[in-house]
């Protein structure tokens, strides 16, 4: 009796409520069966649980995060919200531009004849005042800021507009181009140099040289998705204020050379932004002694100085930063570039020259050439006689400018001291003078730039024997890629003067490789430019077909070590920025059906073939 008692003391209490009576056996129930699984049953069980707590999590708490928390630890290139292509023309004016193009538009409304015609078919100028008056003229009044926002998104005058290619031989460098990008963009993006074959890259100064050099080149192509993804690299990730050491020179023709044309051929001010700043970051090279710069910064520290092997400048290095920084203070309206580049014009014209030939060495302490220095028109020498032109062209060809008189003056020089012609193929070609007086038969690849700028003078009024040697000349070039059996030049030739070689033109197993320099398809270009002769395109293609077969490799094209052996060029695993900044974009003009696709009575091309406009003061 006492056990019943105290059976039914212990169950009464909860018999009152058959809820709990319920949870309680199935909590009881359920402990058991799950004593009663296997190992494997109960591990099973716990990994189900956690599939669904995962899928839970992913599926239905990610969505609600925060999604600026992902971009601070996430973001790839690939990440950049980019503009559509098509409004290219539609950055940011400068706010002074923008009110007088306003006040323009409101005082000088279309006419209706205007109003009638399509959009494409209206002048560049009148494009902003459609969209002015097709507002309603109390929002005009009312909200000015909004009309203002308007009129950012309007063409900028001068702005250039590109339609692609119109033949099959410019898709062809179309594709090249497409080719090298997609091998850059793998493995090399923002760095300077692409190492096709190794699938890396190489780093000269740390600035995107490659992607720079090319912003005008697909621009022109009018690569719409790539030029989109170089300008916002350029805007987000081209930085100046870096521990670098930069060569004066080689910065000024690439970077601010590149920057510059992509914004005189856009309109978009960021451009102009970005050479400004490493502008002033190059300006520390001016304060020497002598006025001469030195060749390299650090445009972190600003601290200027001369190589580090050798006291002296390269005479190229000094001469040929004018067009750039002359066009800088132009464009932003400070003198203090075009100022220092200027001084240096001066300075190099009161030296004592032989018949207007400079040796290739300059001090910036002594502001003297260097005594017994090579006279060339090839490497360290090549661009200062083109730059003489080119200024001059630049400022409006002034008749008493002295750039132009250097410039005769030194072409006279080259034809009485430099010009020889082979015995037996009379090959006419541009010597050295070792020492300053030796003559020596080598010609650097480096010099075939030099027929084109010949008869770019020659359209503007120099004497008729530049145009003859610059045709003479232009054939020795062309010799110099179809006498070798990749049909590719060497960086140096040599030419027969007394029957020492067997052939007139001949090549040292340490000077034949190619770089795939852009020299002489330069010149090329300007004579198909200039004439309309259509035989200096199919001479380009012949060198364009050989520069497919013997350097272009998985991943883009490589310079090679020996053009003379076609079974053994020696691929040197390097694609240099001006591959694409120069080489390929001269080809492309040069296959264009229209040889005035760029006017050359409007722009003049820096010595790394970016687009400089031509003033008239």
């Amino acid at each position: 009796m006492d056990a019943k008692i105290e059976h039914v003391s212990v169950i009464l209490p909860v018999s009152n409520d058959p809820l709990i009576v319920g949870n309680v056996s199935s909590r009881k129930s359920l402990k058991r069966h799950w004593n009663q699984l296997s190992r494997f049953q109960k591990n099973l069980a716990c990994i189900l649980l956690a599939g669904m707590c995962i899928f839970y999590v992913i599926f239905f708490v990610l969505p609600f995060n925060d999604p600026s928390r992902s971009s601070e630890v996430i973001d790839p290139m690939e990440h950049i919200q980019i503009a559509p292509f098509k409004e290219r023309h539609e950055r940011l004016a400068s706010p002074v531009v923008k009110e007088i193009k306003l006040t323009d538009s409101l005082a000088n409304p279309p006419t209706e004849e205007a109003l009638a015609k399509p959009v494409a078919q209206q002048p560049e100028a009148n494009l902003m005042q459609l969209e002015v008056v097709h507002q309603e003229p109390k929002e005009i009044v009312d909200n000015e800021e909004n009309v203002l926002e308007e009129n950012r998104r309007a063409p900028l005058a001068g702005a250039k507009d590109f339609k692609g290619p119109t033949n099959d031989r410019q898709r062809a460098v179309v594709d090249a181009v497409l080719h090298s990008w997609k091998g850059y963009k793998e493995y090399a993006w923002g760095h300077d140099n692409l190492k096709p074959i190794s699938m890396g890259y190489s780093d000269w100064f740390g600035l995107g040289l490659t992607l720079v050099d090319s912003l005008d080149t697909l621009y022109i192509m009018d690569l719409q998705d790539e030029y989109d993804e170089a300008r916002a690299w350029v805007e987000k990730y081209l930085k100046f204020d870096i521990n670098r050491e930069v060569n004066l020179f080689e910065v000024t023709i690439r970077v601010v050379g590149g920057l510059l044309s992509a914004y005189h051929l856009s309109g978009d001010r960021m451009f102009l932004d970005k050479a400004i700043d490493l502008g002033n970051r190059l300006l520390p090279c001016f304060d020497s002694p002598s006025g001469i710069p030195f060749s390299d910064v650090n445009i972190g520290s600003l601290a200027a100085h001369a190589p580090k092997w050798s006291p002296d400048s390269s005479t190229s290095e000094v001469t040929t930063i004018q067009l750039e920084f002359r066009d800088l203070s132009r464009a932003s309206q400070n003198p203090v570039f075009e100022k220092v580049a200027s001084r240096v014009n001066l300075k190099i014209h009161e030296l004592d020259k032989n018949e207007g030939l400079v040796p290739i060495f300059i001090n910036a302490n002594t502001g003297q050439f260097r005594n017994f220095a090579t006279v060339s028109l090839g490497a360290r020498a090549d661009s200062y006689y083109e730059y003489l032109l080119k200024q001059w062209l630049q400022t409006g060809k002034k008749a008493d400018d002295y750039l132009i008189e250097d410039y005769q003056k030194s072409m006279r020089g080259v034809l009485n001291q430099l010009v020889r012609t082979t015995p037996n193929e009379k090959h006419v070609y541009i010597g050295e003078l070792l020492n300053g007086k030796d003559f020596k038969p080598k010609m650097d690849h480096l010099t075939c730039y030099l027929p084109g700028t010949l008869l770019l003078g020659y359209k503007n009024g120099m004497p008729k024997t530049h145009l003859r040697l610059a045709t003479d000349l232009l054939e020795t070039c062309y010799q110099t890629y179809m006498k070798q059996p990749t049909q590719l030049a060497p960086e140096i030739s040599y030419f027969n003067v007394n029957g020492e070689s067997e052939t007139d033109i001949y090549v040292k197993t340490n000077d034949a490789h190619n770089l795939l320099r852009p020299e002489f398809v330069e010149s090329l270009y300007y004579f198909y430019a200039i004439t309309g002769n259509r035989t200096y395109q199919d001479m380009g293609w012949t060198i364009f077909e050989a520069f497919n077969r013997y350097t272009k490799v998985k991943n883009g094209y490589t310079s090679i070590g020996n053009v003379k052996n076609p079974l053994n060029t020696r691929p040197r695993d390097m694609m240099e920025s001006f591959w694409l900044g120069e080489t390929l974009k001269y080809f492309y003009l040069l296959f264009s059906d229209d040889r005035n696709e760029i006017d050359l009575d409007k722009y003049v091309f820096n010595s790394e073939a970016h687009l400089l406009p031509i003033r008239d003061d």
